[in-house]
């Protein structure tokens, strides 16, 4: 079964190197957005299912480009 990390410390993740992982630049306690931002949740976890599909090489980490508190989420 494939896995994916939702890591916010990107050389926590360069030394651990897991199979894969997306980064995001956001506050401790909050890998997957803000609380009750449930538009801006799946946002995230969507961007993580398509990593899993576009990561070839094993340790590799995507910077997601989504931005605290300064981004506008369509819920789907």
């Amino acid at each position: 079964m494939p896995t994916i990390g939702v890591s916010i410390v990107r050389s926590y993740s360069e030394k651990v190197k897991p199979p894969r992982t997306v980064h995001l630049r956001w506050p401790f306690g909050h890998p997957l957005g803000e609380p009750s931002n449930v538009a801006q949740q799946r946002a995230v976890i969507r961007k993580a299912f398509e990593a899993l599909y576009d990561i070839t090489e094993p340790g590799e980490i995507v910077d997601l480009p989504f931005r605290w508190r300064r981004e506008k989420y369509e819920d789907v």
